[in-house]
């Protein structure tokens, strides 16, 4: 069978096996066990005061190796300006991810996913022979798992973003009537947004986390209309829209702030209620297929059980 192989297979065996390296190295680096980590540091603690910076960076946790990792491949496309980096560093920040490392990490696992696909169809299909593929159904495999792994980032982070907005949209009514009590109390902006932070994280820390962000914006940008931008930039929702909207309105125009407020609040409670309404009456739609599939065999059974049973004995005594 090995004698058997061609160039190709020799070539596709190699590769799948110098992918499949590489992800484990990455695996092993990203998952290490961080405690003993830590013991080593605590035990060499007073060697590390009296070494170099050099020692001190040989000697930096998993994670940081992790990074230094990413950086060295994503190389100079992650810190280049350009449009595309924008959007990405736009759509991060929209799952909550702002650090400066954030972009460096999905870039890399764009780069890699593809790579360490192919290689492991490559190796499954080509090295092991898993499944007697035909020669054109193998080559489709191996582009199918570049193509997987080359979407697979983009859709993890379209999930964590819908999950996010979904959160803050069903905090937001609660954190609005907050916001109220606080403006009628006599908060400025700012002092309102960072209450209703403290006061709605038990239940939302999403909200909470874009509370706060918004707070330390309003204290220190030179205009509040640039706070309130970058939070309509960072939750592209028609309620956080018409929020900030309002906000601006009500600065601009000296239009009593509390009352805006209660009416926005208003409006979004009986959102929120025509929402759940509606999914009440998807409901019946919705259990049609589980009625019919799990729950009428067994009423027959039981319905129709003893009917059966007594037909039966009666053949048998004839």
């Amino acid at each position: 069978m090995i004698g058997s192989f061609e160039l190709g297979d020799t070539i596709a065996i190699a590769a799948g096996a110098g992918a499949f390296l590489a992800t484990l190295a990455l695996v092993f680096g990203l998952t290490r066990d961080r405690r003993v980590a830590a013991r080593i540091r605590t035990v060499s603690g007073r060697e590390r005061r009296k070494s170099s910076t050099a020692d001190a960076a040989n000697a930096a946790p998993p994670r940081d190796t992790a990074l230094r990792l990413m950086r060295g491949v994503v190389g100079r496309a992650a810190a280049a300006p350009s449009k595309g980096r924008k959007q990405i560093v736009l759509k991060l920040a929209q799952a909550g991810w702002r650090s400066k490392d954030a972009v460096i990490v999905y870039m890399f696992f764009r780069l890699s996913l593809p790579l360490a696909g192919a290689g492991i169809c490559a190796l499954l299909f080509y090295g092991m022979e898993a499944f007697q593929l035909a020669p054109m159904a193998r080559l489709m495999a191996v582009a199918g798992g570049a193509l997987g792994g080359f979407l697979a980032p983009g859709v993890f982070l379209k999930n964590a973003i819908d999950k996010r907005r979904a959160n803050i949209r069903k905090a937001l009514p609660d954190a609005l009537d907050l916001m109220v009590i606080c403006t009628e109390a006599g908060l400025s902006l700012d002092a309102t947004f960072q209450r209703v932070a403290g006061e709605i994280a038990p239940a939302s820390k999403i909200m909470a986390d874009e509370l706060t962000l918004v707070s330390s914006e309003l204290s220190f940008l030179p205009e509040r209309k640039q706070a309130l931008d970058n939070l309509r930039e960072r939750v592209p929702l028609p309620q956080v829209q018409a929020l900030c909207s309002t906000l601006i309105q009500t600065e601009k125009f000296g239009t009593p702030l509390a009352q805006a407020l209660r009416v926005l609040a208003a409006e979004l409670r009986d959102e929120r209620m025509l929402r759940a309404e509606e999914k009440a009456a998807r409901l019946p739609a919705i259990m049609t297929i589980p009625l019919i599939i799990f729950i009428l065999p067994a009423l027959f059974v039981v319905v129709m059980g003893p009917a059966v049973l007594s037909i039966a004995d009666s053949f048998i005594m004839r």
